[in-house]
């Protein structure tokens, strides 16, 4: 039998499969089949900032909606006091999953600034979730803001939330860091528990009839998993094996689950490949892994977790800038057709 187990976060899993946030982890049903299908753990879809923010603001503007023309308006609140909000229904899900499910479940928090996320991230452990990730997704526009400042308000976000945490805690980076590795470090000297590499930008598109901006979602490909690669080859080695990361973006195969663990990774997170083909891909993945190994005669996870990471490879350069000029003559055009 090959050994499939893995840890991350402090979580024994049974194996480094595991179902990354998307819509299908938000509502029990699907859940259901996600894990019947051979999730290890479950990443729940992520609570915004923005959407608590937004929720407050309309509740209050419908509160005092007349109260500039006849003040007593202000007398006749109604009681909200059972109002359920966004947040309410976000840790009413993690209850219902907790109470559902064998694995593990993580919650997801998208957070941007510091302030009041240590209270939700309080209430999220309250709640019954297994570990909290943590996602940093925000694009860097504002001009009279330089790469420090950005670096040091996300660095203080991680902060109030371990401060507010004691459940492992995950960081979920995007790949466009200044100075990637210093980051990745700073975070962890932060509090984070781990690191999930990397968060997918989803970028506008044009409509040239209405002439409009629309928002087009792409899947992933598979190609995208040589980004987070990389990193996690360069990482694996100066963080060393008490952090925990995981590879997401471009996991679509077993073989793209080998090479994540190869490179150091203890977990793979898929979500476009299970929205692709849905939950039961799960199952063929894992298939995959499993006789990948046997053929290359790997007897557990353990064994094949980073066996090429930078400092384990042959050619450690091939992570960094010698890996670009190598690629550029290594390419030949195709023989003419006739």
């Amino acid at each position: 039998m090959i050994d499939l187990a893995t840890r991350y976060l402090g979580l024994d899993l049974r194996t480094p499969i595991v179902a990354s946030a998307s819509p299908l982890n938000g509502d029990p049903t699907t859940v259901r089949q996600v894990e019947a299908a051979g999730a290890s753990a479950i990443v729940m879809p992520s609570l915004f900032e923005e959407e608590i923010v937004h929720e407050e603001l309309e509740l209050n503007r419908a509160l005092e909606a007349g109260s500039g023309h006849f003040a007593e308006a202000l007398d006749y609140f109604p009681n909200v006091s059972d109002f359920a909000g966004v947040s309410d229904r976000y840790l009413a899900m993690i209850g219902t999953l907790k109470a559902q499910s064998s694995v593990p479940i993580i919650a997801s928090l998208n957070a941007t600034s510091a302030g009041s996320w240590a209270h939700h991230a309080a209430l999220i452990e309250a709640a019954g979730a297994d570990a909290l990730e943590l996602n940093l997704y925000h694009v860097a526009a504002d001009p009279t803001r330089d790469a420090a400042a950005m670096e040091s308000a996300d660095l203080d976000v991680i902060r109030s939330v371990r401060a507010s945490l004691g459940i492992p805690l995950s960081v979920k980076l995007s790949p466009y860091y200044s100075a990637m590795a210093s980051f990745a470090h700073r975070a962890v000297e932060a509090g984070a528990d781990g690191l999930v590499l990397f968060n997918r930008f989803y970028q506008p598109d044009l409509d040239l009839d209405a002439l409009e901006v629309v928002n087009r979602v792409e899947l992933s490909h598979p190609g995208e998993l040589r980004l987070p690669m990389r990193w996690i080859a360069i990482l694996r080695p100066q963080l060393g094996d008490s952090v925990s990361l995981a590879a997401t973006s471009g996991v679509h195969a077993g073989t793209d689950v080998v090479k994540a663990l190869m490179v150091g990774a203890d977990v793979a997170m898929l979500t476009s490949a299970v929205l692709r083909h849905g939950p039961e891909h799960l199952r063929t993945v894992e298939s995959e892994l499993v006789a990948w190994m046997r053929d290359h005669e790997y007897e557990s996870v353990a064994q094949l977790r980073g066996s090429a990471t930078q400092a384990t490879s042959g050619d450690p350069a091939a992570f960094e800038r010698a890996n670009y000029l190598q690629m550029l003559r290594s390419w030949s055009a195709p023989a003419p057709t006739v």
